[in-house]
């Protein structure tokens, strides 16, 4: 859990997604098109105003071999970590074939790399998917929900046109609950900044379990995350 992840804010990723299409024409040639679909924070990034900035460009990259080239280009020409931007939310629970389908456009660049974005509902469809309490995932649904007005109802769409169904969702429980916790708040504003507070305390927490040497990974996050806050609880208490 790195310390210095660089920001993504709307007008950088354009600046870089600009770049990018340029190099890959360079690289390509200009009649072969790509595609790229921005998921999660840069989904959100792209489109909603709450969230400033995101740590890690996710996509659904749709391009020939050379697209991974011209990622590293650009990324070396701008001290940007390795793998910038990448598809490796592939190998996620929030993952789904039929993301394309559910696309919309957000802006071509160079007249051959084609940025293609979510619509919000898919978007908080995605994030009940992980639900992962030390990423923003429970604050970015309620900053979605509450900046587009969305329907609980076309939440649950999305859901099954990405997943089956809402219980076919590993947290599906939590999701319906959170969900349910929403719609009936009067105050999302507050509840936003609670889950944000909360998911900021988690991340740090594990920050400081690694630090103690606890060896992470996609499997054991939450284990060690209830173990690191029973700790501090019991610490807290002496």
């Amino acid at each position: 859990m790195a310390d210095n992840d660089i920001f993504y804010s709307k007008e950088n990723l354009d600046n870089y997604l600009k770049q990018l299409g340029k190099k890959f024409r360079k690289l390509n040639g200009k009649y072969t098109d790509a595609e790229i679909i921005l998921i999660g924070g840069a989904a959100i990034v792209s489109r909603f105003n709450f969230r400033n900035s995101t740590t890690d460009i996710d996509a659904f990259i749709r391009a020939s071999s050379v697209m991974k080239d011209a990622i590293n280009i650009v990324g070396d020409e701008n001290g940007l970590k390795s793998g910038w931007l990448n598809d490796d939310f592939k190998k996620t629970r929030s993952y789904s074939d039929k993301i394309p389908q559910y696309s919309i456009p957000y802006k071509t660049f160079s007249n051959i790399l084609h940025v293609r974005t979510m619509p919000g509902p898919y978007i908080i469809a995605m994030k009940l998917a992980s639900l992962r309490p030390y990423k923003y995932d429970r604050s970015d649904i309620i900053g979605v929900i509450s900046e587009e007005k969305i329907s609980k109802e076309d939440i649950i769409t999305a859901v099954e046109n990405l997943y089956g169904s809402i219980d076919s969702l590993q947290h599906s429980k939590e999701a319906v609950a959170f969900l349910d916790e929403i719609y009936s708040s009067i105050d999302l504003k507050n509840l936003y900044d609670e889950e944000r507070s909360s998911e900021r305390k988690n991340f740090q927490l594990l920050k400081n379990a690694e630090a103690y040497g606890e060896q992470l990974s996609a499997d054991n996050l939450s284990e060690v995350l209830e173990r690191a806050k029973k700790m501090a609880s019991e610490r807290k208490q002496k």
